[in-house]
């Protein structure tokens, strides 16, 4: 069943309204019809079945069928600092990232990073990336759609992971090793947490990035004996810590 999300004021009782880009996309995309259901969200964690009622040119009308209260997100706070890839990776990578159960996907910009953005081009760039998150949450059904940040720097990165009281820090590197200390930080997570994962870009971490962010309280770890790309290693790592932590 498709899922759109909708602001908090366009759900009035039993009532409840469409509006902006997902009009076209209902009615001239996906051809629905008056009398078909699809489902919305308001924010948080409910969730509503509804009935088109009218598809109008600038928006849709629905009739509320049943509410109900679904949590579809993970009990954890990951933030995605992703070294900053070429286009489509980026854009592969913030699609799944979204469906995985990322909070959070900030670009960075590191000493290895074959991109280089300008602010004309990084305010392009992010607004594209919004746009990928919020169609990968719609796919997903999440109850939130995550927030794809403008590209910092990496020390305005290791900023804002101190700045929000990350609990956990995450850095997979190539040169690290012992799976078992893997394991241990994997098992330590705790629901409520705020946890921080930082990627390299495609040609690695500087020795002088990683020593930054362990000083900063991240911890170095191996994901195995294999180099992982930038746009398979963060995947990887949300994968374990969601297979850790996820929910019945």
């Amino acid at each position: 069943m498709y899922h759109f999300f909708i602001a908090p004021e366009q759900l009035s009782g039993d009532s409840a309204v469409i509006l902006g880009s997902d009009v076209r996309h209902i009615g001239s995309v996906l051809r629905m019809k008056p009398g078909e259901k699809l489902m919305v969200n308001a924010g948080g964690d409910w969730e509503y079945l509804c009935e088109i009622a009218e598809i109008e040119r600038d928006s849709v009308s629905l009739r509320v069928l049943e509410g109900r209260q679904e949590t579809r997100e993970l009990p954890v706070s990951i933030t995605l600092y992703q070294g900053l890839p070429k286009a489509e990776k980026m854009e592969l990578i913030v699609q799944k990232a979204v469906e995985l159960g990322a909070a959070a996907i900030v670009p960075v910009e590191m000493h290895r990073s074959v991109v280089r953005l300008d602010e004309k081009k990084a305010a392009a760039k992010q607004k594209r990336w919004q746009a990928i998150a919020e169609a990968a949450a719609k796919q997903a059904g999440r109850s939130v759609i995550p927030e794809v940040a403008l590209p910092l720097s990496f020390q305005e990165a290791l900023r804002r992971v101190e700045a929000e009281g990350t609990e956990l820090c995450l850095l997979p590197y190539e040169r690290s090793s012992g799976m078992a200390a893997t394991r241990e930080l994997l098992r330590s997570v705790k629901a409520g947490q705020r946890i921080a994962v930082m990627i390299g870009p495609e040609g690695g971490f500087e020795e002088t990035e990683v020593e930054a962010a362990e000083n900063q309280g991240f911890h170095a770890l191996t994901l195995g004996k294999r180099i992982l790309r930038t746009e398979t290693a963060g995947l990887v790592m949300l994968s374990l810590v969601m297979a850790e932590t996820e929910e019945d």
